[in-house]
């Protein structure tokens, strides 16, 4: 297993991690089903194959995720970075939501006393909060990392002027910056290359990356003109992380990944999880399952090395349309592009 550093932190993390939406059960959703017994089985399987990062959330099947991976990291908890998550509304009322304050001091205690431990190596903002003044919610995670109940942050989620804006005040105030930012990068959705690459490349922030092999439809059992296997989450259940825009496309993606697959005898979903390793500013992507060998196959990727053949082809496929002001970028300011800029145009400067 590779190590790689998280942004410009000292802190180094495995390339691929674990996490842990499905532990605990969820009544609302169609995720969580992971009971104890399974849970320490999955975390030992991961950290037999070299991972050191598990990732949770509070909201996770209402806290149970949490709960689990305390009980099940008993006796490992130092040689585990665990990260969670804050944001969502976990007790309907006015100050229980957002990135404010007491929502945020108030969520990481709990957290603390969920996952049985007295410290969190990364808490993340889950998702933008626009109400909040972001001086108020850096400065609260400056407190937690003070007390020492935190020991870096992150954010998840968040749009390019958004991570800039919250940067921007944490050099303000004379406060810790987020060291990382988890987002959703897969074959099928590259939008993050337009800012948030470019942003964490520029920035030095890491880059955490969920739901690889978007959410399952990248995992070769999707195929043009049929609906899928039964049971999946895009089959019979409305789930819609990640939305379809271009279902062509996405098939065009899946003819050239289950090609690249067949002709390396493995699964889409190892090569998709391999192509994501291999790009710029990824420092690690997370990985789940509901069984062993979906686990089995999913840890294979770290050891799986595409050819500059096999990444042409997938990057082509894959490759999104130049959005304004790139495109314009592309043609008039190629003379003056930095290593952040090239991460989004270099494929298109002639």
């Amino acid at each position: 297993m590779e190590y790689r550093q998280l942004g410009r932190s000292g802190l180094k993390v495995s390339a691929l991690s674990m996490g842990t939406m499905t532990f605990g059960r969820n009544p609302s959703g169609p995720l969580g089903s992971v009971g104890l017994d399974e849970a320490r089985r999955q975390i030992d399987q991961c950290i037999a194959a070299g991972v050191n990062l598990i990732d949770t959330a509070n909201v996770y099947s209402r806290g149970q995720s949490e709960e689990i991976i305390g009980e099940a990291v008993e006796g490992k908890r130092d040689r585990l970075v665990i990260a969670t998550k804050a944001r969502f509304n976990m007790h309907g009322l006015p100050n229980t939501a957002g990135n404010s304050r007491i929502n945020l001091i108030a969520e990481c205690e709990r957290s603390l006393k969920r996952l049985r431990t007295d410290w969190i190596d990364l808490y993340q903002l889950h998702q933008w909060d626009g109400v909040t003044p972001v001086e108020e919610t850096m400065e609260a995670l400056d407190r937690l990392i003070a007390a020492g109940k935190v020991r870096y942050i992150g954010c998840s989620n968040f749009s390019g002027w958004h991570i800039m804006k919250a940067l921007a005040a944490a050099a303000g105030g004379g406060f810790q910056p987020f060291v990382s930012q988890q987002i959703h990068y897969t074959l099928q959705a590259r939008e993050a290359e337009y800012e948030l690459v470019p942003i964490a490349l520029d920035q030095g922030l890491g880059m955490l990356i969920w739901s690889p092999i978007a959410g399952g439809l990248l995992s070769g059992k999707f195929r043009r003109g049929a609906k899928g296997p039964e049971g999946s989450r895009h089959f019979d259940r409305g789930w819609r992380e990640p939305p379809i825009h271009d279902e062509e496309k996405l098939y065009d993606i899946i003819d050239v990944l289950v090609a690249v697959a067949e002709g390396r005898g493995v699964s889409a979903a190892r090569v998709a999880l391999a192509w994501l390793l291999g790009r710029p500013g990824v420092t690690s992507v997370i990985i789940g399952g509901r069984t062993r060998e979906q686990f089995s196959d999913n840890l294979a990727a770290a050891d799986l090395q595409l050819s500059a053949e096999e990444r042409q082809r997938l990057d082509a496929v894959s490759a999104p349309p130049l959005l304004y002001p790139y495109w314009h970028q592309a043609q008039a300011a190629k003379d003056r592009l930095g290593t952040a800029d090239l991460s989004l145009l270099a494929p298109h400067i002639r």
